[in-house]
């Protein structure tokens, strides 16, 4: 058939006819909290990269703000990577309804808690959905579920900067994000992308957290920098950023995380200037 016979016309009516009467994009979706809930603070927890123990810092600032009596939430949108369940005990156990609403767990410190472990029939079971079904996820944990009153609402977000991130800072109220990173080399560059990300959607960073920075020899005390030097005061030199303190490596840390006790074996007092920073 030649260019010419091509009845242009008719197949713009067609296409027309198919998607003409759906509704045009108006940006992002805003989720709104529901009407038994009332959540005063969002603040969020975000990496430029994974591995980097951005659960652990959520955990600690989730421990510390409930120790100093604040009602504190924990929204794990790292949907297919969630690991915030086990480190408080809350493996194996599930959420269950309350009519059409999502009734969180919680923890023996009243931490309440929304992951997707706590949905999955085994929580062992790979997460395996496409972008429509994570974000569906993630509406439904934050406007479904009855969190009752809280104070800070503290959001573990997926690494990087794909959707469920995208979706967390332009669908959710973020006040502020607390950025976490390693001394690994490169993550300047890791913690740079996390950074202009947060700038771009217009959330202000709070500051750096550096966890895995050093350990402590339990013979003499010396730090042992097993990673490497700290990059902690050039990431806040470049980006002009807040420095909220440095996390040492922690055998009974990372034995508690894997044992479910967490919340009650956490020393006290390990990044207060983060604590105080997600206060302000």
């Amino acid at each position: 058939m030649a260019e010419n016979d091509i009845d242009r016309d008719a197949i713009k009516d067609e296409v027309d006819q198919i998607f003409g009467n759906r509704p045009k994009h108006e940006g992002p979706e805003l989720y709104q909290v529901n009407d038994q809930s009332s959540i005063k603070h969002v603040i969020g927890v975000i990496s430029g990269k994974g591995g980097v123990g951005k659960s652990l810092v959520t955990g600690i600032l989730a421990t510390e703000l409930a120790r100093k009596g604040h009602k504190v939430g924990i929204l794990d949108a790292d949907i297919t990577g969630p690991s915030i369940p086990k480190m408080f005990g809350l493996s194996g156990l599930h959420v269950f309804g309350q009519g059409d609403k999502i009734i969180p767990a919680q923890s023996k410190g009243g931490i309440k808690i929304m992951s997707t472990n706590l949905v999955l029939e085994n929580e062992n079971d790979p997460v395996l959905w496409r972008g429509p079904m994570l974000m569906g996820a993630l509406k439904q944990f934050y406007e479904d579920t009855l969190w009752g009153d809280i104070d800070y609402l503290l959001v573990d977000m997926p690494p990087g900067t794909g959707d469920v991130a995208l979706a967390v800072f332009q669908s959710l109220p973020i006040e502020g994000v607390v950025i976490v990173s390693s001394p690994q080399d490169l993550v300047q560059v890791i913690v740079g992308k996390a950074v202009k990300m947060a700038a771009m959607m217009n959330v202000p960073v709070l500051g750096v957290v550096e966890n895995m920075s050093y350990m402590e020899c339990p013979e003499c005390g010396h730090k042992l920098e097993p990673f490497g030097p700290s990059h902690l005061q050039e990431i806040v030199d470049e980006f002009k950023v807040a420095d909220l303190g440095r996390i040492p490596i922690d055998p009974k840390v990372a034995a508690s995380c894997d044992a479910g006790t967490f919340e009650s074996e956490l020393p006290e007092g390990l990044i207060p200037k983060a604590v105080s920073a997600v206060e302000a």
